[in-house]
């Protein structure tokens, strides 16, 4: 216990003093991870309404995509991203390797499907009542997709929420395509994994604190938005 109470001394005072370095990685994952859990939502929250309501060819398979998408292992979209980008690689002129775009573009994939699949479950759990209203409703298909996400806000704000503990938790894609490089790449998942190896616990406990503090407000403050009374 005495070891416990050490590391988690030193955790409290390094988050205190908050040291300009640490600031960069938090400000550095906040920006990766808002940035990459709004284009996951922008693109899968449409998606998912489509999958709820939509009667069209591909559905299924589109279906299937976003469901092997939901449990992807992180390692491999990291791979996948790493012999993209690498300079044999088709797109390695356009140098992203290890930069914080590639990181995005890590965490949006990883993103969209957890958005697309909450969203169509929140949206196809509705009354069948309401559903029938919906499709009876002379409304363009982008009117009829913004009434059922209004309807199904609780739903889609757990689907923010998930996209968004996806990508801000995540350590295998950001590790291997984003190279966890001081002052460029690194983030929080990573420098706990860096203190962890280094036996710093009370810098990788500071880094742990911080970064369940930072999910726990998003997920509040995105927990109220789902809760809000909706407009007749």
């Amino acid at each position: 216990m005495d070891f416990i109470g050490q590391v988690l001394s030193e955790a409290f005072q390094m988050i205190l003093s908050f040291d300009p370095a640490l600031g960069r990685v938090v400000g550095l994952t906040l920006i990766v991870s808002a940035i990459a859990t709004i284009l996951g939502v922008v693109v899968g929250v449409p998606l998912g309404v489509s999958l709820a309501l939509g009667r069209y060819r591909g559905r299924s398979l589109i279906r299937l995509a976003v469901h092997v998408g939901m449990g992807l292992p992180p390692v491999l979209v990291g791979l996948f991203l790493l012999l993209l980008f690498w300079d044999q690689g088709p797109f390695g002129g356009l140098g992203l390797v290890f930069t914080p775009t590639a990181m995005v573009i890590a965490q949006f994939l990883l993103a969209t499907p957890i958005a697309a699949g909450v969203t169509a479950g929140a949206v196809s759990g509705l009354p069948p009542a309401a559903l029938e209203q919906l499709e009876a409703l002379r409304l363009r298909r982008w009117l009829k997709g913004r009434v059922a996400v209004v309807e199904a806000g609780s739903g889609v704000a757990a689907a923010v929420v998930a996209s968004f503990g996806r990508v801000i938790a995540e350590v295998g894609a950001v590790l291997i395509i984003g190279g966890n490089i001081l002052d460029e790449t690194r983030v929080l998942t990573t420098l706990i994994v860096q203190e962890a190896r280094q036996a710093r616990f009370g810098a990788a406990v500071a880094a742990g604190i911080i970064l369940l503090a930072l999910s726990l407000v998003v997920n509040l403050a995105l927990s109220r938005w789902g809760q809000r009374p909706v407009s007749p």
